[in-house]
């Protein structure tokens, strides 16, 4: 999901929220199967009024996939009245507040010098040049880089290559490559290593990550999606 703060991946076991007024578009990769509820502002505005993504607690999960069923779809499927309705979007508002957030977030550099680093780290995310190294290439300096970095995303250079791998791997995955293919093709000498670092941000391993995207059937992989509806 991208807005103007950035982009954010949002695999099965999160849960992301848009509220209103925030241009955002979607992309899926590989098989998707995406349920989407919007809640009203007297709900929308008990949670944070700016895009987040937020880990999907069991009973969340649960409430989504009953709002989102075949009572949404299928004339013969008994619907929920409206006061269940109701009832269901407050324990779901109730459990994103009580969530944790856990983005794997992007954020869009504003900074001509950075965005020029972003292409490249981007187009290539096997490449192990230093920020010294791509700093000549755009002609800024280590030093300046770094406060850049530090002052408009809060990262280090090494933090955010590592989130851009983590990203670009995401996608490998969902588009089938293994763990060895993906692990080399970001970056990593060694597959160790990138599980490592995936399961450390993602919270789960690339070959469970790579299998749950494979099946699904099962309601803990289906990407959930949170939105103002005004």
């Amino acid at each position: 999901m991208q807005t103007g703060r950035g982009t954010s991946i949002v695999p099965a076991n999160r849960v992301a929220w848009t509220p209103a007024g925030f241009t955002h578009c979607h992309r899926s990769h590989g098989d998707t199967d995406m349920r989407i509820v919007f809640l009203a502002p007297s709900l929308a505005r008990l949670i944070p009024d700016r895009p987040a993504v937020f880990l999907a607690s069991g009973l969340a999960r649960e409430v989504l996939l009953a709002l989102t069923g075949p009572r949404q779809y299928d004339d013969a499927a008994p619907d929920y009245s409206r006061s269940a309705r109701s009832r269901l979007h407050r324990v779901l508002v109730d459990e994103l507040r009580e969530a944790d957030e856990q983005p794997l977030h992007l954020p869009e550099p504003r900074d001509d010098r950075l965005q020029a680093i972003a292409r490249m780290l981007y187009e290539t995310p096997a490449d192990n040049a230093t920020l010294a190294e791509l700093g000549k290439t755009i002609g800024a300096s280590t030093r300046t880089l770094s406060r850049l970095l530090r002052n408009e995303l809060g990262m280090t250079f090494y933090e955010w290559r590592t989130q851009m791998r983590i990203h670009h791997a995401l996608v490998l995955l969902a588009d089938g490559h293994d763990t060895i293919q993906t692990a080399h093709a970001c970056g990593w000498a060694n597959p160790s290593s990138f599980i490592a670092a995936f399961t450390n941000i993602v919270g789960s391993t690339p070959g469970r990550y790579r299998a749950t995207g494979q099946t699904t059937a099962h309601a803990s992989q289906l990407p959930m999606v949170v939105k103002s509806s005004g």
